[in-house]
């Protein structure tokens, strides 16, 4: 009796073939996974490309409007013509459309504001006297050199594009005035000059300070 182990029997021809097509099999499949996979990936990968970019897309439209917005809310308005006693306004975007306008005066003249309606403008006749008054109290001299200012606060209620807005200002009156011995004190305007944009809330009290600070003079 011999101690070497058997040989183990050599495979036939037909075993190997089979063993050899089910390895094969098995790559097949594991390649198929792997394709799959690769599939879902860039499946899921265009699908948050997609949206990525309509999030972006909607970011961007909503800062354009946010934009859009900002420069029609923004009001700055002009002398279109000026006499000696109106001033005709008009905003410097000729898309804005002026439908009414309050114009506030300092309380050192004592008036009450004055309410406009589809024709912004400013008349000497509202606050002429007033103004001299206040200025002899403020103890100004008779003759203006050069402009003198009168700082008031304008609300705007305007419209662009069918959207209502509403913008408070403060700006100052550009005038003359000369005194006369017989006939007393004339007035003209001169201009209309912005000087910045103010809440409606302190509005009133931000031309009282720059009246304060301009009779000073």
């Amino acid at each position: 009796m011999s101690d070497t182990p058997d040989s183990p029997t050599p495979e036939s021809p037909k075993e190997a073939r089979a063993a050899e097509a089910a390895a094969i099999r098995r790559r097949w499949i594991t390649l198929g996974e792997i394709i799959a996979v690769l599939a879902v990936s860039i499946s899921a990968l265009t699908l948050y490309l997609n949206w990525s970019d309509k999030r972006d897309e909607r970011a961007d439209k909503a800062s354009e409007s946010r934009k859009a917005s900002s420069r029609a809310s923004a009001l700055v308005l002009n002398a279109e013509t000026v006499k000696d006693d109106r001033i005709v306004l008009k905003p410097t975007d000729p898309e804005q459309i002026v439908q009414s306008q309050t114009i506030a005066f300092p309380r050192a003249l004592g008036i009450d504001p004055v309410d406009t309606t589809g024709d912004p403008r400013i008349e000497a006749g509202w606050f002429a006297d007033a103004l001299k008054k206040a200025r002899a109290k403020a103890k100004l001299p008779d003759d203006s050199v050069g402009d003198e200012r009168l700082p008031v606060a304008i609300t705007t209620r305007f419209v662009v594009g069918g959207d209502a807005y509403e913008n408070v200002a403060l700006y100052d009156i550009g005038y003359g005035i000369a005194g006369r011995w017989i006939a007393g004190h004339s007035l003209s305007l001169r201009g209309l000059s912005r000087v910045e944009t103010v809440k409606a809330s302190n509005a009133q009290a931000r031309i009282d300070a720059r009246w304060a600070r301009l009779s000073q003079k």
